[in-house]
This record gives structure tokens, sequence and C-alpha cells, in this order.
């Protein structure tokens, strides 16, 4: 029996984020669509994904939240695999930095490149970004902060070790004269190569001592491994790679395919490729730096407040809406436009107009003409050879436009043939074709034919949109939903539903626009009331420190906490706050915030509040509860 092919996929490992936006989900969705595919063209596929939960910052933010940094990120990570299940994300591995399997072969990598003497210790003295986890020399500064995210930079001096980049570069170069598909797109490689490896590779920094969450080097602990070799190794320690058991290492590396966006492309074209090398492995066959999700030009992010927790979208559209928008709207490799009101748009025309419709009406007139039962066609007439041509060289276009990572092509390309049925039902006229006895088998011959388009296209949806898919075949009454029947006439014959269920209501676009127009309204009014306080209204809000009595969860909401807290003089207030995402109720007792002590009272989710906590946010736009040392009762002014 001839083996399955393998195609291993990646995607980054996520920074653990305490706010998730669409922008997330992107990289992961196409991975995933595209494991899917592959899967069904009868690969056998190995998905993975990820947390990466080491480095400075992770550290910083458990400090200030009292707590270590893996109760820090333990329930951050809960979250994002919540939302991967929500988004219907079929990963066949979710690594963590911090699983003991992992740890220990970072720990194995670094040893095995110092023994080799690729790695060395020195002194490390330069500029380091703490949010992008970076090292940069001056000459790489733009105006004096990172190149990559514009923010402050640290000067360093400390002892360290340092990866022999310089030592492979002739090698490196020498590799990619023959092996251009390495950096994809073509854009992508000619920015790593003049502006990084043209001016000449400096060995890396590969340890830090002044950052004591990660992995620490075995023969050094004082030393903690740099955040990027610890993170990119994921790669071959979730397939076992110098652990007792290599047998998944040995079957799917090197990787097919390395999901990334540009801002970290560097890090996986120059610095992993050499690490490989020196470890005597092969290098991934192909990394593709995708581009960002953008609302008006600007890059999602939760320091720019931009953005809404995709399980809202998910929750008002439905998990294939988001999808599709993510997969059929962006060009692959080039910045897109996210747009809720564009997301609605595509959803009432493409997903409730094009396909939606397509199944009702045809269904309906299939039970209404012929009692829902359809035989298969013996294809005699032009137009009816034109359409199943068009339906089975579908496939063939489809695994084109995959192969070549163009998602959206091939989905245009699906949708091309649901169009193609469409006018088809306006050709053949079945309404009328109904009415006349006679013409009972023609009718057959046409509903048939839109009916196992369906199921064509339904075939080749189901990597995007799979529940959507799923429900379509339920309908159509088939187990023919694999792509060993991907040929018109695979079915049959068919039975459909009575009574098929609208698979897509059409949202009202005006309703849309007037409840996001609003929305901003009362965004705008709230910033320009807060930008044009006067000091005698400042001055009229009482700040005093409280003590945290009691605190539980709000019953009917999850965002919620509901506090007793002590502002002094025997005073006890209840106070409902929207920080139950980043404060847990048990450990939130006993500290000592900052209250709002003289807000109107008002009912929140059915529970009376009678004042307000106070929340800073750092410039990376991370959130946190204001603590006080002063004594229960002192004001605040």
């Amino acid at each position: 029996m001839e083996e399955k092919k393998t195609y291993y996929v990646t995607t980054p490992i996520y920074y653990p984020s305490e706010h998730f936006h669409v922008g997330h989900c992107y990289t992961t969705c196409i991975a995933d669509a595209l494991a899917r595919y592959k899967k069904e063209k009868g690969y056998d596929v190995f998905f993975l994904t990820g947390s990466d939960e080491h480095g400075q910052k992770i550290e910083d933010r458990a400090k200030k939240s009292g707590v270590s940094p893996k109760e820090y990120v333990d329930p951050i990570i809960a979250d994002a695999k919540d939302l991967w299940q929500k988004l219907d994300i079929d990963y066949d591995k979710f690594i963590r930095t911090t699983d003991p399997e992992h740890v220990a072969c970072v720990q194995k990598v670094f040893k095995k490149l110092y023994d080799q003497g690729d790695i060395y210790k020195g002194t490390y003295e330069g500029w380091y970004c703490t949010p992008c986890e970076s090292f940069w020399t001056e000459s790489q500064l733009v105006d004096g902060k990172c190149p990559d995210c514009g923010r402050e930079v640290k000067l360093t001096k400390e002892d360290a070790y340092f990866l022999k980049l310089s030592k492979y570069q002739k090698q490196f170069e020498e590799y990619l004269e023959s092996h251009r598909d390495l950096m994809q797109p073509e854009s992508r490689y000619n920015e790593m190569v003049n502006n990084f490896l043209k001016p000449g590779l400096k060995d890396l920094c590969v340890s830090r001592a002044s950052v004591k969450w990660g992995i620490p080097v075995t023969f050094d602990p004082d030393q903690t491994v740099y955040v990027w070799v610890d993170a990119l190794t994921n790669y071959i320690s979730a397939l076992g790679y110098l652990s007792d058991d290599e047998t998944l290492f040995k079957k799917y590396w090197p990787a097919d395919l390395h999901l990334v966006g540009k801002e970290i492309f560097r890090f996986h074209t120059i610095i992993w490729p050499i690490i490989l090398m020196a470890l005597g492995l092969p290098l991934p066959k192909k990394v593709y730096g995708h581009g960002w999700l953008t609302i008006g030009g600007s890059k999602i992010s939760k320091s720019k407040g931009n953005f809404k927790d995709p399980r809202e979208f998910i929750k008002d559209y439905g998990c294939d809406t988001l999808r599709y928008y993510i997969l059929s709207e962006v060009p692959f490799g080039s910045d897109g436009n996210f747009s809720e009101e564009l997301m609605v748009e595509r959803r009432n025309s493409d997903l409730a107009n094009i396909l939606g419709n397509l199944v009702n009406r045809t269904i309906t007139m299939s039970n209404k003409y012929l009692g829902g039962e359809l035989k298969k066609i013996q294809v005699t007439n032009d137009l009816d050879k034109e359409v199943i041509d068009l339906l089975n060289a579908m496939s063939g276009d489809v695994e084109r436009d995959m192969d070549a990572l163009d998602i959206p092509k091939a989905i245009e390309c699906i949708f091309n043939s649901l169009k193609r049925l469409n006018k088809y039902i306006d050709e053949t006229e079945p309404w009328i074709l109904g009415k006349d006895e006679a013409k009972k088998d023609r009718l057959n011959d046409v509903l048939y034919t839109i009916i196992e388009g369906i199921r064509l296209c339904a075939l080749q949806l189901k990597c995007f949109i799979p529940s959507t898919a799923a429900k379509i075949f339920t309908y159509l009454n088939t187990e023919k939903t694999t792509f060993e029947y991907q040929r018109f006439g695979a079915e049959t014959e068919y039975e459909v539903v009575s009574k098929p269920d609208i698979l897509f209501t059409r949202i009202d676009e005006e309703e849309l626009k007037e409840r996001l127009a609003k929305e901003e309204a009362e965004s705008d009014e709230k910033v320009e009331h807060l930008s044009e306080i006067a000091i005698d209204d400042f001055a009229k809000v009482e700040l005093v420190v409280g003590k945290v009595l009691q605190c539980h969860k709000h019953p009917d909401a999850k965002k919620l906490l509901v506090s007793k807290i002590d502002i002094g003089h025997g005073e006890i207030r209840q106070i409902v706050s929207g920080i139950a995402d980043r404060v847990k109720p048990e450990e939130f007792i006993g500290k000592k915030v900052i209250v709002v002590a003289n807000l109107k009272k008002a009912k929140i989710r059915g529970v009376e509040s009678e004042g307000m906590i106070l929340v800073g946010q750092d410039k990376d736009g991370n959130l946190d509860v204001l603590k006080s040392a002063l004594d229960t009762g002192s004001k605040v002014s």
C-alpha cells in the first residue's frame, strides 16, 4: 500500500493576548483552510499552532497582576483555545512554550549548538525593544525607536550568549540561489536580501541574564534562552525532535509551510534557517509572510482600541460569515481592510443570496414538483453540458489556486460556479417546466444538474466554511461528501429534505450602518467630553482609597465582578466593574484600590453599583487596576 504524502503546516505561536481581535484569527483561519484542503486531497496532515509564553513582557505583566507568569498566562491560553473552537479551527496540536517537552528540546538544541562552537559567550551592548523582544543596532533604529513597532528601546549591557549567524551567511546565500521559494511572496524575499543579508549578518544575542521568565540555559542557569530561539524551536519540538520518540519528526519534517505575519518574517527566514543549518537539519520548504488586517488603514491593535472580540462577530453573524470574509476578502500577501459593514454586505450578497438562496429554492422546487426525488441524467443538452463541464473543471481550478496559496481566488472560483447555477435556473425556468407533465423528465434533468452542482460546490466549500457545507450535505441527504466524489454524476439519485432551514438570513444593512454610526458618535462624544473637561469639573470627582472586602463574579455577565469595598469611615460600597478578565475574585480580596466615590448609583445587568474602580492602560494597551498603598479612606487628589 502506497504511503500517504505528508503535509506539515504551521502558524506562528501566538503571544498571549488579554484581548483578541480579528487580526489574531487571520493566519490561523488560512492554515486551517489549507490543512482541511490537503486532508481532503488525501495527505497525511499535521497542523500546528500554539502560544509563546516566555519573555520580559509576560514577566512584567504577571508582576503587576500579583501572580506568577504561568498563573497569568493559563487563563489567557484557555481563552485562546475557546476562540479557536468557536472559529471551527481543527488543529492537530496546540503547543505551549511552557510544555515540559518543549523546554527540554530547547535546552538540548542550545547545548548542542554550544558544544559544536556555534554559540559562544560574550557581552551584549545595544538596544532592546521589550514589546517586540528584539535586539537592534544603533543604525537599525528609526528616529531612535524600534523599526518594527515604533516604541521606545532600552540601552542594554549584560553578559550573554551569541549565535554565529555570520558563520553561516555564505552557506545560506548559496542555498537561497536554488531555493527562492523559501521566502514568499517575492517582495518579502527582496526585503530580506537587501535589508539584512547584503549589509552582512551580525552574530545574534541568544540569551538574557536580566530576564528570568524563560527557559534556563542548562550549563549556565543565570542565563535564559532568548525568546525567539525558544519560540522558533517549537516547530521541531512539537514533533519530538531530540526526544525519546522522534517518529513525528521523521515523518513530517521539513515543514511544507510556515505561515507568518510580515512583521516577524525576518526571524523565520534568516534566524530560523541558520539555526537549522547549524543543527544539520533540512530547511522548511516555504515561509509565507502575509499582510495585516487593517481598519481604516491602521493595523488592528488593542493599543489603538480599534477592535472587537471576534466572538462578538461570531455571536451576531455566525462563525462561517467571519471565516468567509477573512478568507475571501483579503488578497493574500497584502494588507486588507476589515470592515463590519463590508462583512455583512458580503454575507448578504454571497452567502445569503448566491449560495443560500440557490440551495433553498432548488430544494423547494424539487419537493414541489418532483416530491424531492431526482435521478441521474444522460447528458444530451448543450446547455447542460456547458454547466457540467464548468462544474467538473472547478476542482482542478481550486487545486491550482490552493497550491499557489491564493485562497481568495479559490473561493471566487467556487462562487463563479454557484453564479452559473443561478443563471442556469433563469435560463431553464423550472417553475414553468413544473406546470407541464410532459416536461417532467426535462425538469428532473434541470433540478438534478443544479442539486449535483450544489453538492460539488459544497465539497470545495467545506474547507473554508465547514459547518455550512455540512448543513448542505444534510439538506441534500447525501453521503457523497469527500473529494473521492468530486465529479458530476457521482451521486446517482437524490431524496432531498422536505424543508431546509435558511442557511444565511439577510442582515438589514441600513440598520447596521445606523447602529455603527451611533456607536461611533457615542465614542466620539465620550472622547470629546473627556478632552474638554474643565478643572472645576474635575474637582467635583471624589477619589478615595478603598479596601476590597468581598468579591465574586456577576451571576449574569462573565466579564463583570461584584465587589464590596470599604471606603473608610465605616462606609461599605458595592461596585460592579468590568475587570473579570484581568482579576481573579479570590486574589482581589484585600487589595487597596482607587474608587470614584461620588458616582451616581446605577444598575448594571440587574445588580446595583455605587461607584467605579479606576483602571489604567500602559503604552502597549494593557489594562490593570490602579492600586494604592495609602490608608483606607484616604482621599486622592
